[in-house]
């Protein structure tokens, strides 16, 4: 294996994580700062609060887009089996 190919898979495989994980967290990321904004605007600094939304905001992302991150996950596995009968010992 050429040191170009295993950056190249490296760099496919990186990219399939953000694809896959990115849009579970930016709905975290926007579910803790709304209710992190609610919660210094009302003064209630209770901590077990934030994580209640954000566990079914992300239910929710998952079971929307679950499919198609699916789809993604065993595309981006397929193709990578498939290049291993392009790989020179």
């Amino acid at each position: 294996m050429s040191m170009e190919l295993a950056i190249h898979l490296g760099q496919q495989t990186l990219f399939a994580v953000v694809v896959l994980s990115g849009p579970i967290l930016l709905v975290a990321l926007v579910v803790g700062t709304m209710v992190s904004i609610i919660q210094a605007v009302t003064q209630i600094q209770e901590m077990t609060l934030v994580f209640v939304p954000k566990i079914v905001a992300v239910f929710l992302v998952i079971a929307v887009a679950g499919g198609w991150m699916l789809n993604q996950a065993v595309a981006f596995g397929v193709q990578t089996f498939e290049s291993i009968s392009d790989l020179d010992y």
